[in-house]
């Protein structure tokens, strides 16, 4: 199956992809665990919220959510897990399900990040930003470490929302399809006004963060990257 080019929107390729992706692709960089399909557990893995820390690293569990599989238990029906998988897998999976189960929603946000590259590499990085991809850095560093780089982007671009202080970081960042009510700001010290401007909807616009600032502020421009980021 061919997946078209779609570069309307970050919401349109985004859709189309998430879409297209609903089946397995042979394009998987983890070794596939042995068994049939139909013998595993429906898909119900975890998202990289409860369970994990912000950068996708498993974290003690929260009052309420339900014990994890022990790491020795962490064994699929047939075959075996290869030494990346079971480190993606520890404390990932809940008592009761298909190690498996949680696997394949891994190796699916992988095929995910892929055709989201082949149709746009910016859309694709504004995912991880924003948070539209789950569990997007613990399978990229794990299951598909081919797409290290986008995670080393995203760490540097933002989202929609105010930053300020040391979150701030002075550079040059490009959007990512703002729709018809992107708008941004920054100001300096005492709130004062350094920059401010619109994009019409889907044009892409560039801004510059000088050093001098203290906030910035984004609506419905959905994610800035870096400019000079990995391409």
């Amino acid at each position: 199956m061919r997946y078209p080019l779609f570069r309307a929107g970050a919401v349109a390729v985004l859709a189309a992809v998430l879409a297209a992706c609903g089946s397995s692709s042979p394009d998987r960089e983890a070794d596939r665990v042995a068994g049939p399909a139909a013998d595993r557990a429906p898909l119900a893995a975890p998202s990289s919220g409860p369970g994990t820390t912000a950068s996708g690293t498993p974290s003690a569990p929260r009052t309420g959510e339900p014990p994890k599989l022990p790491t020795d238990r962490l064994t699929p029906a047939t075959g075996s897990f290869t030494k990346e998988q079971k480190k993606y897998l520890t404390d990932r999976v809940p008592r009761g399900m298909d190690p498996a189960a949680v696997l394949q929603t891994g190796q699916e946000t992988c095929d995910r990040l892929g055709y989201l590259v082949k149709a746009d590499r910016d859309v694709a990085v504004g995912a991880i930003v924003t948070g539209e991809i789950p569990d997007a850095r613990a399978a990229v560093e794990n299951l598909c470490t081919r797409h290290r780089d986008l995670l080393r982007e995203a760490d540097r671009g933002y989202a929609d929302g105010t930053y300020e202080g040391a979150r701030v970081r002075p550079g040059r960042y490009r959007s990512v399809s703002p729709t018809g009510n992107c708008s941004w700001r920054i100001t300096g010290a005492d709130g004062r006004n350094l920059a401010s401007g619109s994009a019409p909807a889907g044009k892409r616009s560039g801004i510059s963060v000088p050093a001098s600032a203290r906030a910035f502020t984004s609506t419905g421009c959905y994610a800035w990257l870096p400019e000079g980021g990995s391409r």
